[in-house]
């Protein structure tokens, strides 16, 4: 019987590509061994929780990996110290945060929402680490189908990116005169936005499994940060507030009957506190690089 790589594996072994790539050929600003001693901490992190969660470790877990190279993609701080902390607090919330064997929060996603609330002056979300070259946006697609056919989620990367345009331009463009349509689609030729639709937005522990929901899900993700660049102004920390708000809802909805009065208070108190969150990070002064970092 022929085997293939677990999901998990395949993805962490795209991101670590990109990440070397991204090293080589853009603008990846973390060192060497800053990144090694980050992926290590992280790895030794996720297995103590694991140890004291089931008094064992069964399985090397490659989720901790992704989670730090997700964060060292997405977030640029020159304090590397704050890397480790919000990467932490990451691995933390998948363990403690859950219901029915399943996180809220895409560990990735939660580390800069968290990074934003404690560090919003020292780290700041930047989508040009990556550049903008056309072979590694291709790369980056062609990686992530590989992975998103197969547990399919692909749906909810179109669903977005379609919505995505439709609302920026008919809530942004159509009210804003000073705003073009190339304002908007160019966000796509910053690689790491390609990595967030595709990878971030799509995280198979985090996302609905019905294709109603998935529809749902990524749509709604892009009507409200669609609305809220047109009401707050056009910042790129809108994409990562709303699918931390929208995440929230998702265990709900595939939850057992039996289970939902129970869950829905959990619910509803996770989102109280990510709309805090938001509002906080919202009511911040806004900076206005995400390309290189200048």
């Amino acid at each position: 019987m022929q085997r293939t790589l677990p999901p998990q594996l395949q993805q962490l072994l795209s991101l670590l590509v990109l990440f070397v790539l991204g090293k080589y050929y853009a603008y990846i600003h973390i060192g060497w061994m800053q990144a090694v001693g980050l992926l290590f901490f992280s790895g030794v992190v996720e297995h103590l929780l694991l140890f004291f969660d089931q008094r064992k470790i069964t399985y090397l877990s490659y989720s901790a990996f992704s989670t730090a190279i997700g964060v060292m993609l997405m977030l640029v701080t020159y304090d590397v110290w704050i890397l480790g902390v919000v990467t932490v607090l990451a691995l933390m919330q998948k363990h403690f945060i859950r219901v029915n064997d399943r996180h809220f929060f895409n560990p990735s996603n939660f580390a800069l929402i968290v990074g934003m609330v404690l560090f919003y002056r020292q780290a700041h979300i930047v989508l040009g680490q990556l550049g903008d070259d056309i072979w590694l946006r291709l790369l980056v697609v062609a990686l992530a189908m590989m992975i998103l056919i197969r547990v399919d989620r692909w749906l909810i990367s179109l669903v977005f990116v379609l919505s995505y345009l439709l609302f920026e331009y008919l809530l942004v463009v159509h009210y804003d005169p000073v705003m073009t349509f190339e304002d908007i689609y160019e966000r796509f030729y910053a690689v790491s936005f390609v990595v967030f639709v595709a990878f971030m937005l799509t995280d198979p522990r985090t996302t609905p499994d019905s294709k109603w929901y998935q529809v749902l899900f990524g749509g709604g993700i892009a009507i409200v940060a669609a609305w809220m660049d047109r009401h707050f102004g056009f910042r790129v920390q809108h994409l990562f507030m709303v699918l931390f708000l929208f995440s929230v809802w998702v265990p709900l909805f595939g939850a057992e009957i039996s289970d939902r009065k129970k869950m829905f208070f959990m619910t509803l108190v996770l989102f109280l506190l990510a709309a805090g969150a938001i509002i906080f990070i919202e009511n911040q002064p806004p900076y206005y690089f995400d390309m290189q970092g200048t």
